[in-house]
């Protein structure tokens, strides 16, 4: 409850408290974006960018399952207005069914070096004149990385300024993608994203993971498991279901 949440998150205009779901105290200061710096996970993902790109188009040649379901997916309710879908690699930090992982050997390992969070992992496309509307993802244990994969041409703004078309604001703070680089930042704060690219969509390589700057590696176990626990009593009682064919 609100009462158990420390007051530097109460007191935060830019973090909705009362949209906080899992909470987890003594984790210290947070910030909106993090220097991606601190975490091998965005080192390797950047030096192997080309790599990970000729992987994600070998994917996109096999988007459609043996029963001819595409594998992106809008994977929560807020995806299907917002133009922006996802070809998920993981759920709940673990591999998908049949999904064909020998056509994207280094994204997977790379993926795996980190403990991935009960979200999804994967790559969003964000179509042309789109955006994700402004929430909170109510989890304090977990953070969000973001790798540039296609990132749309600037366009030009009413000045007749080139400006990039497409942007992340993640509490006061406003930045962009760039191919090869990575983004990091705590979805606990309210957050938006907009590709203003007329034609062009963005893609990006998405990675929730436990907060590895902050917990410890038998705190974040507990957390697997008992994460684990939820999703197989979930799918005993019929309601676990993200996507069109993830579970």
């Amino acid at each position: 409850g609100a009462g158990k949440v420390e007051d530097n998150v109460v007191e935060n205009p830019w973090r909705p408290h009362t949209e906080l779901h899992a909470y987890m105290p003594g984790l210290g200061e947070a910030e909106p974006f993090l220097d991606p710096d601190q975490l091998d996970l965005c080192k390797q993902l950047s030096e192997n960018y080309d790599v990970i790109s000729s992987e994600y188009e070998a994917l996109l040649e096999e988007r459609f399952d043996r029963k001819g379901n595409d594998r992106f997916q809008s994977v929560t309710s807020m995806n299907y207005e917002a133009g922006w879908k996802t070809m998920v690699l993981f759920y709940n930090g673990h591999r998908i069914k049949d999904f064909p992982y020998h056509l994207c050997p280094v994204t997977t390992k790379i993926m795996e070096s980190v403990p991935i969070a009960g979200r999804i992992a994967g790559f969003n496309r964000q179509q042309p004149q789109s955006g994700i509307p402004l929430h909170s993802d109510g989890n304090n244990m977990w953070l969000t990385c973001q790798m540039g994969i296609k990132v749309p041409p600037t366009i030009t703004n009413e000045a007749g300024e080139d400006v990039p078309s497409a942007h992340i604001r993640v509490g006061p703070e406003t930045r962009h993608w760039e191919e090869g680089q990575c983004l990091l930042y705590d979805t606990t704060y309210e957050h938006e994203t907009f590709n203003a690219h007329p034609t062009e969509e963005r893609v990006v390589l998405h990675v929730d993971f436990f907060n590895t700057l902050k917990m410890t590696p038998l705190e974040i176990k507990v957390l697997q498991y008992i994460y684990d626990m939820r999703e197989q009593f979930m799918k005993a009682e019929g309601v676990a279901k993200v996507g069109a064919q993830v579970l």
